[in-house]
């Protein structure tokens, strides 16, 4: 079963560089990752979305070069190439895998004006160790939404929210405290 974590930031360039992170761990084999995106919202309010694999290229590619082949067939490579591009680009287009993007895009007009989130689906992930080689990024930002367990969820909010609790009480005043 896949787990699917979103980490947002107040800027847009801490969620590439978690993007660029989290794919150097899956590079040594802690993690594997089915998808992930980064979605930012600019200062205007648009929501884009960063795929980390273009659909529509990969499709026009494939495409492209099975329409060169059956137009082999009929003597016409070049239109095969063509239509075979066309229709791969379509198919590419039309395709959605891993992470839904319409709820990608809702929790995207959620973030602050400026700011990014992170969504990675982890079909495998060795917790201690990528949350130990993330530590340059505590807390610079905040979990917005996990399928982790209550234990696993909690490790993660650990390293990237600030402490709740030194911020919500009420500030000691030392004099009447020394009393």
């Amino acid at each position: 079963m896949s787990d699917l974590i979103v980490i947002a930031f107040d800027d847009q360039s801490a969620g590439f560089e978690l993007r660029a992170e989290l794919g150097r761990l899956q590079k040594d084999y802690l993690l594997e990752m089915e998808d992930i995106v980064v979605v930012t919202r600019d200062d205007n309010g648009a929501v884009k979305l960063h795929q980390s694999v273009n659909l529509t290229a990969v499709g026009a590619a494939g495409g492209g070069m099975w329409g060169a082949l059956i137009g082999l067939l009929f003597l016409n490579p070049l239109l095969g190439a063509a239509l075979g591009a066309g229709a791969g680009a379509l198919s590419g287009a039309l395709t959605d895998a891993g992470i839904n993007d319409n709820f990608m895009k809702e929790v995207g007009q959620t973030l602050k004006p400026g700011g990014s989130a992170v969504f990675f689906l982890s079909r495998k992930i060795t917790a201690d160790k990528v949350l130990e080689r993330l530590g340059a990024f505590r807390a610079r930002g905040r979990v917005l939404q996990s399928s982790l367990s209550t234990t696993d969820e909690a490790a993660w909010k650990a390293l990237f929210e600030r402490a709740q609790a030194a911020s919500s009480e009420a500030p000691v005043d030392p004099i009447t405290q020394s009393m």
